[in-house]
């Protein structure tokens, strides 16, 4: 079933390095339990970036042109012969890591560590820098009318802080402390509010984003540029720590600051992924103290939640897109993203615009 589907569509293929050009490529032929997607916003996030600079994270590496861009959203454009789950016309988030459903881990509902995952716009997968994708019917998801869909495709940073926050066992009325407030840890804000921490310390460098931060739910802010955060930390909570800390900037002395910043028992989640795979942290500090540690790898189960809380209305996460580029634009919306962290929060692509 279709919608006037064209058999050619526009895409922003990566060739190399900081280098993206315009293509004209065939639409994707969908299979019976199918569904296609067309593209209506797509936002940056650190790992676009991660791959346009680096061509690389850890062990994924870009060997050939691919395709950018995971956090999606759009309009059902047409379905297989098996859909059930949504209609054509329908509007949708889509979560973009199709996983095998028969391991171990998809067994367990862990299926985000599920080894034959096809992420998007993860080496070899292309992604969503594109007019239509193809996605299986159970990673998209309906959205309500009263979300845009550029707030949609904040459903996936926002997934990580659900993530984080279900790991790390964060309770009503605890406190804690995220450290990094780019676009994950902006999200992750809003995920502790909904969860209902009491304090929510945020740290960064940049003014805009502690800002904004504040507008997320953060109820404490400290610009590391000028204060200590540990010192801080301490003054707010009395001299206890907080309950538990998130990492999501990817910053070793960030890590080692959110270790420290936890009150004796508490939980620390690993979200950002730093350039280099060893770390120094203060083992008598963890073991002392009985610090539980957690590694955050995406989330799993978290999208009818992410759509229900952005839904409510109790953050506004449209405050959050501050450029908005169309898909023509692609490279440049990447430059701006890379060059211009203390003027931009989130860039959002619009690949039917």
């Amino acid at each position: 079933m279709t919608n006037n589907v064209p058999t050619t569509m526009k895409a922003a293929v990566m060739h190399s390095i900081r280098d993206i050009r315009i293509e004209t490529l065939p639409v994707p032929q969908i299979k019976e339990d199918e569904i296609l997607v067309k593209v209506m916003a797509v936002g940056i996030c650190g790992s676009d970036l991660h791959y346009y600079t680096d061509g690389r994270i850890g062990h994924y590496k870009v060997e050939k042109p691919i395709i950018l861009g995971h956090e999606c959203a759009g309009e059902v454009a047409a379905i297989g012969a098996n859909v059930n789950r949504v209609k054509v016309g329908d509007r949708v988030a889509v979560e973009p890591g199709v996983t095998c459903g028969t391991c171990e881990a998809c067994k367990e509902g862990r299926y985000n560590l599920c080894p034959d995952v096809e992420f998007l716009a993860t080496p070899p997968v292309d992604g969503a820098f594109v007019q239509y994708i193809k996605m299986r019917q159970d990673f998209v998801f309906q959205i309500p009318d009263t979300l845009s869909y550029e707030e949609a495709a904040l459903i996936e940073p926002f997934s990580v802080g659900i993530h984080a926050a279900a790991r790390t066992k964060l309770q009503a009325g605890e406190t804690v402390a995220i450290m990094g407030m780019g676009p994950v840890g902006l999200m992750a804000v809003a995920a502790a509010k909904a969860v209902g921490a009491s304090k929510i310390i945020v740290t960064d460098l940049e003014p805009l984003r502690l800002e904004a931060a504040k507008e997320m739910g953060a109820t404490h802010t400290i610009n590391v540029a000028e204060q200590d955060p540990n010192d801080e930390i301490s003054k707010i909570t009395n001299g206890k720590g907080v309950d538990v800390a998130w990492e999501t900037a990817g910053n070793p002395a960030a890590l080692q600051s959110a270790l420290s910043s936890l009150r004796r028992g508490g939980r620390l989640a690993i979200v950002g992924l730093p350039a280099q795979n060893e770390i120094p942290l203060n083992i008598p500090f963890i073991a002392d103290n009985e610090v539980d540690i957690y590694g955050i790898f995406r989330y799993a189960n978290t999208y009818p939640k992410g759509i229900n809380f952005l839904s409510s209305g109790i953050v506004d996460a449209k405050k959050l897109v501050t450029d908005r580029y169309r898909l023509e634009d692609t490279m440049e919306a990447m430059e701006r993203a890379l060059n211009h962290k203390n003027e931009c929060l989130k860039i959002v692509v619009y690949p039917n615009q």
